[in-house]
């Protein structure tokens, strides 16, 4: 297992030190970020702006528009809060193609609390004309996520955790195309669309739900601007219901992006996140059981909703 953060800021380091053009910009969270290395080996290519987010926004939109690639770096519960006007204006409206990496996202920071969740950044950062968001499910997906955005044209919010992430594919032989899902069971009873790190629980709910006879597929729904309007469609003609899980507010998520895309086309949907409440304290492990985003809550899920059929 794998830090996404940590296969993040290698794989930058890596491909910085071929391209002087590569900019790492942080606040104060270069431990948190795991930039540290990085720091260390290309000071020249690192900017500190201290614990000034609303800056570093600002710096790293000006740094890309003189054709840098930019990479702003830092716990994501303080870029979609108290840098969203900065990432709404400076990045997105004025299409300056800043990759921010929000770290420590979800429930990560656990028992810190509502605070330091960050659990409306799907439903804020989509409605950002010109803005990309991407949840990677796993280090081997963070990888070719970094290489991809060195060179993407768009501004895009990244997502990722603190702990290291249980690996969901055995090998990069595997499909990674920007708006894509990626189908890592076939079923034909139910659909299951999971994001960033619920997408681990949700393949082995779909793996336990087979043992008992329910015919579950699975996506990863990595990318969640671009979305795979398309797979979901067909998802919806095959299988004829969803679950959708995301470490998320239940509202403007995926589940809610899901039932958009098949609102002409309506199927059964039933969504897994954080209901309208501020989360319970705990470790991530405990908040995922606690609200049901673990394997054990998603299989109970689809087997309530496949047997409301």
């Amino acid at each position: 297992m794998i830090a996404c953060r940590k296969q993040f800021t290698d794989t930058l380091l890596e491909l910085a030190r071929e391209d002087k053009d590569i900019i790492a910009v942080t606040t104060d969270a270069r431990g948190s970020v795991t930039l540290g290395d990085y720091a260390s080996a290309l000071p020249e290519q690192f900017v500190e702006c201290g614990i000034a987010e609303q800056d570093a926004v600002g710096i790293s939109a000006g740094l890309a528009h003189s054709g840098k690639k930019v990479f702003c770096c830092g716990p994501a519960c303080f870029y979609v809060a108290r840098s969203l006007e900065q990432v709404k204006v400076d990045l997105a409206y004025s299409g300056n193609p800043v990759t921010v990496l929000g770290v420590s996202g979800g429930v990560a920071y656990g028992a810190l609390g509502a605070t330091h969740h960050s659990l409306h950044d799907i439903a804020v950062l989509r409605t950002f004309p010109g803005m990309s968001v991407c949840l990677p499910s796993d280090w081997r997906v963070t990888r070719k996520l970094v290489k991809f955005l060195v060179d993407y044209d768009k501004p895009c919010y990244v997502r990722v955790g603190r702990a290291a992430v249980p690996d969901v594919y055995e090998n990069d032989d595997f499909p990674f195309e920007v708006g894509k899902t990626i189908r890592i069971l076939d079923g034909s009873d139910i659909t299951i669309v999971a994001t960033g790190e619920t997408v681990y629980h949700a393949w082995q709910a779909g793996l336990k739900l087979k043992g008992q006879g329910i015919s579950a597929r699975v996506l990863d729904c990595s990318w969640l601007k671009p979305f795979d309007t398309e797979a979901i469609l067909a998802a919806a003609r095959e299988t004829g219901r969803f679950v959708t899980v995301e470490e998320h507010s239940q509202f403007g998520g995926l589940g809610a992006m899901v039932c958009e895309t098949i609102s002409e086309h309506p199927v059964p949907v039933r969504i897994l996140g954080i209901p309208d409440e501020n989360v319970v304290h705990g470790t991530n492990v405990e908040i995922f059981h606690h609200y049901g985003l673990d394997a054990e809550g998603i299989v109970k899920s689809v087997v309530d909703f496949v047997s409301e059929k």
